[in-house]
């Protein structure tokens, strides 16, 4: 796109009117300012139609209510759709058309946001000339969009006295609008036009470019709409038209771009947006001139409603269809899972079934080789099942990587799909092996809608993803209640950390050499408010890490522990530092380095006191991420824990570039002690921490043996029921005390 294609901002002073032209009143709408500063400098200094422009801005729907209540003189309305709401818009455009009965008034919609695009029954009812969004106007093809509409309105008020036609004119373009496909749109510019002029419909033709999107070729023009002896000829190419004087009166118009007025025939050229078609009109006698000014703003309003079939067109297709595999979408998916419905209630299919596929690991095959290789083995995938499967069975990506098959039961077996995939693909360069976890639910008695069966399957799936051995989990209606034990709770969990009602209790630590208290572990608990637990901390932090609380919680432990070890200080034998865990998403929030110095400035803690605490999946998930935030975090006097030692799979390698002040070794293997295997890893850690010169913290220390042996093998620290178990900060306080 060329610079001069492009709206620049700028703060300069518009230009001076010419002077002597009437200029064409237009009335900006738009809650953004910078869209008011765009659209003043896009025409500071272009005429349109040889005229200047004069702006009003208005910056919500009252106001622009106000305005038009005492001034209605406006050519053209350039209008936001979303403003103080999403209807704040389309309800300006009632006001507009129904109260202030403007009716030539020309109104283009613009929006920021795609998805916002109006119902094509608003279009038709409010006779809207135009709809773009926002990202799209570029400087010309706002001029564009702006010229046309000012054409338009200029011609409709230039024979709105001496023509009641001109009614018809509206009427007729808002009809087309619920025309959206080409064809049906082409069928109606035909009987509009015939009934407009008074002329038989069987000298009439409509042919347009082809779009490859249908098959067609792009330098190719075919007949879309025809009556008569010429409606033989749809959906054949121009040159294939035997009527010699058709033929070439419309590829006269195609190659000269322009409407073609002759005494036996009238071609109208259309073009919008890169579309073009032609409409031939035979006819006895030339056009009379009010009927020629009648047909051209006819054919000004209609390339303009052309562009917007196209447009609407695309929009359908896109809303459909996925756009990288050309598979059909979660929305297509579940109109195909009711289609399939209906046919098996009435006992015209087969029993019917519903797969989803999850391709595994495809995350970690995404990061290693790179999004291009992992689109090309997505679209590989999309190729094997599209190609493996009937007509009748309907294949979807539902997003992700994740496919979905809806069809014959036993065509999607097991078996089947595992088949299909047994030499891997070829993704570029690489042959990749595909493995799926699958979520499957049978149809057959089902009576529910396609979203439904869809989120039984998806409840199916959720379990196969989770289960290390089930590659297929078929769905039970167990599990659909045990899906709304776990939202119900997942709703409780929100409303609580909104309440602030979860705690952190605290487990101490103490060196093993001296039995002095050196640190506090803190931990999360959700208290039911009777003296019990509403659920442990195993259930209900991974449900806030899938729910996306887990950042929030994780921000207010940072605050609570060490609000709560500053309060310690004042007791006896008060812990130098405070441990509290972190998680992933806390990392890829991109804020913890914030956050943290925050809670450093706030409480005031000295260099070393707080210590985070990860575990090995963490620091393997994104190494480059956490190895950076942790470096940065220890550069403000923050201690690095590894939690859980030796239940990830972490190597030596990757463990010697993470910068670690302390190795926990994990209660699995602590309690093995006593047993030859389980000492021999302990010992090993142990001398690990040794060689890289970290602390190393043994947890769930439950007997003398235990603490014993880790004493007499160098351990440092030990946490476990043998010295205290975790507890409210009150307790720990009574417990500080009594050791005294």
């Amino acid at each position: 796109m060329s610079d001069e294609d492009q709206l620049f901002l700028t703060d300069s002073p518009p230009d001076a009117e010419p002077a002597g032209q009437a200029p064409w009143r237009v009335l900006v709408v738009d809650d953004d300012e910078e869209v008011h500063r765009a659209t003043d400098y896009a025409f500071r200094r272009t005429l349109v139609l040889g005229r200047p422009l004069i702006m009003l801005h208005s910056y919500s729907g009252t106001d622009a209510r106000a305005l038009l209540a005492q001034d209605r003189d406006f050519a053209l309305v350039l209008l936001d759709v979303v403003m103080e709401d999403a209807q704040a818009g389309l309800m300006l455009v009632e006001y507009i058309r129904r109260d202030c009965q403007m009716q030539t008034t020309r109104i283009i919609l613009r929006t920021g946001q795609p998805g916002s695009a109006p119902e094509l029954p608003i279009i038709e009812a409010y006779d809207i000339n135009d709809y773009r969004t926002k990202s799209e106007l570029t400087q010309t093809r706002l001029i564009t969009a702006v010229t046309a509409a000012l054409r338009s309105y200029d011609q409709i008020r230039m024979i709105a006295e001496s023509r009641r036609g001109l009614e018809l004119i509206v009427r007729s373009s808002a009809d087309l609008m619920e025309r959206h496909a080409m064809l049906s749109f082409a069928e109606g510019v035909l009987t509009q036009l015939a009934a407009l002029l008074g002329l038989p419909r069987d000298g009439l033709v409509c042919v347009h470019r082809g779009d490859e999107k249908r098959g067609e070729r792009a330098d190719t023009f075919y007949v879309i709409s025809a009556g008569g002896q010429l409606s033989d000829y749809l959906s054949c190419t121009l040159d294939k038209l035997t009527d010699t004087a058709v033929r070439e009166a419309v590829s006269d118009a195609l190659r000269q771009r322009q409407h073609q007025f002759t005494v036996s025939s009238t071609v109208l050229y259309l073009f919008a947006d890169g579309h073009e078609a032609a409409v031939y009109m035979r006819s006895h006698q030339p056009l009379l001139p009010l009927d020629r000014q009648l047909v051209e703003v006819f054919a000004t309003n209609l390339s303009a409603y052309f562009g917007n079939v196209h447009l609407i067109g695309e929009l359908n297709r896109l809303a459909f269809l996925d756009g990288l595999t050309g598979l059909a979408n979660r929305v297509q998916f579940i109109k195909d899972i009711e289609t399939q419905l209906s046919a098996q209630l009435v006992g015209k299919e087969e029993p019917q079934a519903l797969l989803l596929l999850d391709v595994k690991r495809f995350s970690e095959l995404n990061n290693g080789l790179g999004h291009e290789v992992g689109n090309a083995y997505l679209k590989a995938i999309a190729q094997g099942l599209r190609a493996g499967f009937s007509a009748q069975t309907r294949v979807a990506r539902l997003g992700g990587d994740v496919f979905g098959l809806v069809g014959s039961a036993a065509e999607l077996a097991p078996e089947r799909v595992r088949s299909l995939f047994e030499g891997g693909v070829l993704a570029g360069e690489h042959r990749l092996v595909v493995a799926f976890a699958a979520g499957y639910c049978a149809l057959e008695g089902h009576r529910g809608s396609g979203l439904a069966a869809l989120r039984r399957a998806n409840i199916a799936l959720a379990r196969a993803r989770l289960s290390a051995q089930a590659q297929r989990v078929s769905f039970d209606p167990i599990m659909e209640e045990q899906t709304a034990q776990r939202l119900a709770l997942l709703r409780a969990l929100r409303r609580d950390i909104q309440a602030q009602r979860l705690e952190l209790w605290y487990q101490p630590q103490l060196d093993l050499q001296s039995g002095r208290m050196i640190g506090l572990e803190a931990l999360m608990r959700w208290p039911d408010g009777t003296g019990g637990m509403v659920a442990s901390p195993a259930v209900f932090v991974p449900l806030a890490e899938q729910a996306g609380l887990i950042v929030e919680m994780g921000l207010w432990a940072l605050h609570r522990a060490a609000e709560d070890w500053v309060h310690l200080q004042g007791v006896a034998d008060a812990p130098p530092r405070i441990s509290v865990n972190v998680s992933m998403p806390q990392f890829r929030s991109g804020e913890l380095q914030g956050q943290v110095a925050e809670v450093l400035a706030r409480h005031a803690l000295p260099a070393g006191t707080l210590e985070l605490e990860i575990t090995e999946s963490i620091a393997m998930d994104d190494p480059c991420l956490v190895i950076s935030t942790l470096t940065a975090l220890r550069e403000q006097g923050v201690r690095v824990a590894m939690d859980d030692f030796g239940t990830g799979y972490s190597s030596l390698s990757q463990l010697r570039t993470l910068p670690i002040d302390v190795l926990k070794i994990d209660r699995a293997f602590v309690s093995q002690i006593g047993e030859r295997q389980g000492e021999m890893f302990v010992e090993t850690v142990l001398a690990l921490g040794k060689r890289i010169v970290a602390e190393t913290v043994a947890e769930g220390v439950e007997t003398p043996l235990q603490a014993e042996f880790l004493r007499q093998h160098g351990c440092h620290i030990a946490q476990g029921w043998l010295y205290a178990k975790a507890m409210p900060l009150q307790e720990l306080k009574a417990w500080m005390a009594a050791r005294i």
